[in-house]
């Protein structure tokens, strides 16, 4: 912006403490924009978990999770799924060799139940190869106009035979956060209670819990994030638990375990 100036001395000064004061000003709006905190999901809303294919939102949905290859719903608080510590079956290939965790006679770590190989999230240099692809699947989150990410296995370090430990977790877990949070992307914890009184130094906002009903552990997520948990339950007895437990305070879904959409003939989505 152009400040006008006048002759005199005392215009002079006028018009350098306009131009001082609209610099800083600029400066506090800008970095104010920068610094804006990601919205976080409500509390105890109606919830959706669509990860297997997007379908026309339920009645009483104000959440829906989906995969990072769908859309959001239009007018929804809408959660992006992003599978950031193993690789996707079909995406194996896709993956540099080197990236993938291997163990001591050169085989490559599997989550057997979903035939995944684990990512080698093992040193600092791996994890930062590996942030630089799965923020890449973050920043198409935002530009689609999600309002939140859910990286899931976190608990892989489970899974890998002790050559990862919940440190190589949480280290990597702070490089996603770190640039979600600059895409005002909020980022919610997917399971792995065990990690859950760490959620202020991975910079997480939220939890997802998958059973959190059914294993007795919606307490734990419940304490560690204020009652903002998004829990999923994949069979009757766990929504039953879930509910008559936590129903009053959590958003609380019964989907089924291959979270089909609706038409299929697996297709259950229940909340009580």
């Amino acid at each position: 912006m152009r400040v006008p100036t006048e002759t005199s001395p005392r215009g002079g000064s006028r018009a350098l403490l306009l131009a001082l004061t609209l610099l800083l000003t600029g400066c506090a709006t800008g970095n104010h924009q920068a610094s804006r905190a990601p919205e976080l999901p409500p509390k105890h809303a109606g919830f959706d978990y669509q990860i297997g294919g997007a379908y026309p939102p339920p009645a009483g949905v104000r959440i829906v999770t989906r995969d990072r290859a769908d859309s959001p719903a239009e007018g929804l608080y809408n959660v992006c799924y992003v599978n950031a510590f193993q690789a996707q079956p079909q995406e194996r290939g896709d993956w540099p060799a080197g990236l993938l965790l291997r163990d001591r006679a050169g085989r490559v770590v599997i989550d057997e139940d979903w035939d995944e190989p684990l990512l080698d999230i093992g040193t600092p240099a791996e994890r930062e190869r590996i942030a630089d692809r799965v923020n890449r699947w973050t920043d198409g989150c935002a530009d689609k106009g999600y309002d939140a990410v859910e990286f899931d296995n976190y608990d892989s370090y489970t899974r890998s035979r002790h050559l990862l430990t919940p440190a190589d977790a949480l280290a990597f877990m702070r490089l996603l956060t770190r640039h979600a949070h600059t895409r005002r992307l909020a980022v919610g914890q997917k399971n792995t209670p065990e990690l859950a009184g760490k959620r202020e130094s991975a910079g997480l906002d939220f939890a997802v819990a998958e059973e959190c009903g059914q294993y007795d552990e919606c307490g734990t997520y419940a304490r560690a994030y204020d009652d903002r948990v998004l829990d999923i339950e994949y069979t009757d007895n766990g929504l039953r638990k879930a509910v008559a437990g936590w129903g009053s305070r959590l958003s609380i879904v019964r989907r089924d375990l291959d979270v089909s959409t609706p038409g299929e003939a697996g297709y259950v989505r229940r909340t009580g």
